[in-house]
């Protein structure tokens, strides 16, 4: 297909898409759609920016920065002095089918019992201080604003927000369809989304609504402790899946056995900061169609991030009604303010909203409402670009003393999105040791190792929290660390 002809393609993709989204979306939506269609094959020649720009009538920095965002995603691929083509990630993918009506869902009941809970419990009492992980800087948090949104909505009496709601407050899950429209390319409407108190809420309804003792779940391995845990007590069959430099990366013999469910956190891999790979994406997707397997994409960190093309979402890409995504206030607001959301697909919409007020009895709506009009405001907005500017610095600064110091001892890995900074030791250290070590010292961290369910996938290293940590702060426990981690590569002979 010459450049006319794919331009041509291009042109009338971008005339059905809805007027309503940004140019740059509806172009980048409008040739992404081409490619897994198929309408634009592998190897073809997109038009030059200058070229497009003119048949749509858009300015060229428009295009460029769509053509920028599928070259991060591994659609378009760069060829020095021939041009902008289409990659081959898609052509190794069976064609997509056309997406069906789900077949029902089934309930789960019993969790497990209360000493199993607790006798796997992760969770730390120890939630301050340098450098726990996950924490934002509450400090910087505009509380004089949400006061006075909370007290003008206690000034309306409005009596129904202190009733139990039901699947969450209108107006706030309106502003979250257009916001996730936005910022995720995710199309969903409002009654997709259900409001609850908290991401691990939202996995324990998940697993007592799409399945039974004994199923089997995919968990990325290292991956997040709490959601394993969750899930665990509600008696699934934790199946834990390796993960690389390119995301989770299932082995032969793990396609060869479906499970009921896969956790992915494919945007930011929790805890070493992976980003799922396109080629990756399209598989796990095609196969959760093929075997009627449901995907839970946990988006915990999307708005903390340190780049300017975010990866478009699973939800966004599947258009086989299998995903489930999972997002949170709790990292850009304050992790006491405990709301979070589901956004499910259409044929989950009454079953999930009715498990959700059987089980769990809804409410915060005056919070939720608040919430509503702090994003309608731009206010969650302009929070969250101030604090990616604060996070930036202070990750930045741990990183660099860390590796200024310990030298090729270490690697840090991730660092694009989040709150943490994920290290991982190049020789023999007991991490878990290092962390009652550091603790003794009032320094706080989590051992990499204990992310991990199989023995081949643990990793020796640190998970490192630095929002909270003002950057004149952070040189001092740093330091300590760095003492603790020297002395014991002396004692095992290693520097």
């Amino acid at each position: 297909m010459d450049n006319h002809l794919s331009c041509e393609v291009i042109i009338q993709a971008y005339r059905k898409q809805a007027a309503s989204a940004s140019s740059r979306a509806r172009l980048y939506l409008s040739i992404r759609e081409a490619i897994l269609a198929r309408s634009l094959d592998a190897g073809t020649a997109v038009p030059p920016t200058r070229v497009l720009a003119a048949e749509l009538e858009l300015g060229r920095n428009t295009v460029v920065r769509a053509y920028d965002q599928l070259l991060v995603e591994g659609y378009l691929e760069s060829r020095v002095g021939s041009g902008t083509f289409v990659s081959d990630a898609v052509s190794q993918i069976a064609s997509p089918q056309p997406p069906r009506r789900l077949v029902g869902t089934r309930q789960e009941g019993m969790s497990r019992r209360g000493n199993a809970i607790a006798g796997k419990a992760l969770s730390s009492r120890v939630q301050s201080g340098a450098f726990m992980p996950g924490l934002p800087d509450v400090g910087h948090f505009p509380f004089p604003t949400w006061r006075r949104l909370l007290a003008k909505q206690m000034r309306r009496e409005q009596r129904h927000l202190a009733q139990y709601g039901y699947g969450g407050y209108g107006p706030l899950k309106m502003v979250l369809a257009d916001y996730l429209k936005v910022t995720r390319m995710m199309s969903c409407s409002p009654r997709q989304i259900l409001i609850l108190n908290g991401s691990h809420q939202a996995l324990d309804l998940c697993a007592r609504m799409l399945a039974d003792v004994g199923d089997s779940v995919w968990m990325e391995d290292p991956g997040y402790w709490g959601a394993r845990n969750v899930l665990s007590a509600a008696d699934l069959r934790i199946h834990p899946v390796p993960v690389d430099d390119n995301g989770i990366n299932p082995r032969e013999e793990d396609w060869l056995k479906p499970p009921r469910m896969i956790f992915v956190s494919p945007s930011s891999q929790y805890p070493t900061g992976a980003v799922l790979s396109l080629e990756r994406r399209l598989r796990l997707l095609e196969f959760a169609e093929r075997n009627r397997t449901w995907v839970i994409e946990d988006d915990y960190d999307n708005e903390v991030r340190y780049h300017s093309h975010p990866v478009a979402s699973l939800f966004g890409l599947s258009t086989a009604q299998r995903v489930i995504y999972v997002g949170t206030f709790s990292k850009v607001m304050y992790p006491g303010l405990r709301l979070a959301y589901l956004v499910v697909p259409e044929d989950l919409i009454e079953p999930f909203t009715v498990g959700n007020a059987e089980l769990y009895r809804e409410g915060r709506m005056l919070e939720q409402a608040a919430l509503a009009e702090f994003i309608e405001g731009g206010h969650f907005t302009a929070h969250i670009r101030r604090m990616r500017g604060i996070y930036e610095e202070r990750r930045d600064c741990l990183r660099d003393l860390l590796e200024a110091k310990l030298g090729d001892s270490i690697t840090s890995l991730g660092g694009l999105a989040g709150l943490h900074l994920p290290v991982r030791f190049n020789f023999p250290i007991d991490d878990v040791q290092l962390a009652s070590d550091a603790l003794r010292d009032g320094v706080v961290l989590r051992a990499l190792s204990l992310y991990s369910v199989a023995a081949e996938n643990r990793l020796q290293g640190m998970n490192l929290g630095f929002a909270a940590i003002p950057v004149e702060q952070i040189e001092a426990p740093a330091l300590k660390l760095v003492r603790l981690i020297e002395a014991e590569r002396k004692r095992r002979g290693c520097g």
